[in-house]
């Protein structure tokens, strides 16, 4: 799909399990975020799910070990009558920073965004991430846009 210098972005495979689940329990830690099997059973089962909207893209090294994940999905824009992208969750392993792979999935998802016909890919992410915001700030906009949540009884 994308190589950037040494790292390579391919989309999820089988083979990516067990590097996926160490990415992603890396992620969900960040955000202390208690993971278990049944959520990433979940998760692992969608992004192999031809019918489902999620996407994942992988980031690998020279020897093909998994250093980095997006999940990626298509969203509607109703006012624009188009599809942007979205992008769920983004992690690098930390011993991977600074080498390239933030660059090389962002790579990949403007390859992905290029298919797709999305003008766009939209993120949210923490006030307290503020190396991923560094990062984000270099390469897009920030949008004035306030996020709400509302639970529901099914929650």
């Amino acid at each position: 799909m994308s190589n950037a210098g040494s790292v390579r972005v391919v989309p999820v495979a089988e083979r990516h399990k067990q590097d996926w689940r160490r990415l992603y329990d890396g992620y969900a830690a960040f955000y202390k975020v208690p993971m278990t099997d049944e959520i990433a059973g979940a998760v692992w089962g969608w992004l192999h799910d031809p019918a489902h909207v999620m996407n994942c893209l992988i980031a690998e090294d020279e020897d093909g070990k998994a250093i980095g994940l997006a999940h990626i999905r298509a969203m509607p824009r109703p006012l624009s009558g188009a599809e942007c992208g979205f992008l769920d969750d983004l992690f690098v392993d930390p011993d991977a920073r600074g080498k390239g792979v933030f660059e090389a999935l962002f790579a990949a998802m403007d390859e992905m965004a290029q298919k797709n016909g999305w003008a766009m890919v939209r993120w949210l992410t923490q006030e307290f991430n503020y190396r991923g915001r560094s990062a984000y700030d270099r390469i897009a906009t920030k949008t004035p846009f306030i996020l709400y949540q509302r639970d529901t009884p099914a929650g």
